[in-house]
């Protein structure tokens, strides 16, 4: 039998009560991010009189975009599950100038004793085989909600200005191919990914020499690495 509009409505409205809890969880973590980026910044200005963030852009997923992803990755509809396995509802983008500067943003975030490290990946040192550049962070920010805290996941990127460029462009010929790029667009694509790296190689060699500095930082990723793994979070094998 057919329930009638009010027992619907009864039974929609804890769900949805329950939906925009969730999202705020996210939203908030985001705003948690934001500051501790944005003090980042200032202090980062203070001691070296040089701020190495030159954009922040955040967003959380739509409900829709969720479902898509719920959807294409086969598992149930349940606040918990999805938790659990959707890690890049709430997205920030930090984008740099030089590629030194995305190991020093990310160490100096890491070092917050309240942020936890769940996954990291490194496509600067490792670039996926479509030539994409970045360093990607899963980080656990706690939320402090009106019973109890949350420990919301927050995927965070951090590239520089030509790795941004380059996957832009990226991100418009997928969606305009619906996904299948024709292969010497592919190839072009990766000669680009190339162009671009040596680009910033070049940049970071310019920066040494303007501060007349002998001390090439080229370990700083590996430096990261050895820091996470041993103080703050143990990388997988398969990394």
């Amino acid at each position: 039998m057919t329930q009638d509009i009010p027992t619907q409505l009864k039974e929609i409205k804890p769900l949805k009560t329950e939906l925009s809890k969730f999202m705020m969880c996210y939203k908030f973590a985001l705003k948690e991010i934001e500051t501790k980026i944005n003090q980042l910044e200032q202090e980062l200005e203070y001691v070296n009189e040089y701020n190495p963030v030159k954009q922040v852009v955040t967003r959380v997923k739509s409900p829709q975009s969720i479902l898509r992803k719920v959807n294409s990755k086969g598992i149930p509809f349940s606040l918990d599950v999805i938790r659990e396995e959707i890690h890049d509802i709430a997205g920030v983008r930090i984008t740099c100038l030089f590629t030194d500067d995305i190991y020093e943003i990310s160490r100096k975030l890491l070092m917050q004793k309240d942020i936890k490290v769940v996954d990291y990946k490194n496509y600067i040192k490792y670039p996926k085989q479509n030539g994409y550049r970045s360093l990607h962070l899963i980080i656990q920010v706690p939320v402090l909600m009106s019973d109890g805290i949350e420990y919301v996941n927050v995927e965070v990127q951090i590239r520089t200005v030509a790795m941004d460029y380059w996957a832009s462009l990226e991100h418009k010929l997928y969606n305009k191919y619906n996904k299948e790029i024709p292969f010497h667009i592919a190839l072009e694509l990766r000669e680009a990914a190339h162009s671009a790296a040596v680009l910033d190689e070049k940049m970071e060699r310019l920066r040494l020499e303007m501060e007349e500095s002998d001390e090439i930082s080229g370990t700083e990723a590996d430096l990261l690495e050895l820091w996470i793994s041993n103080d703050k979070f143990q990388l997988p094998s398969s990394f």
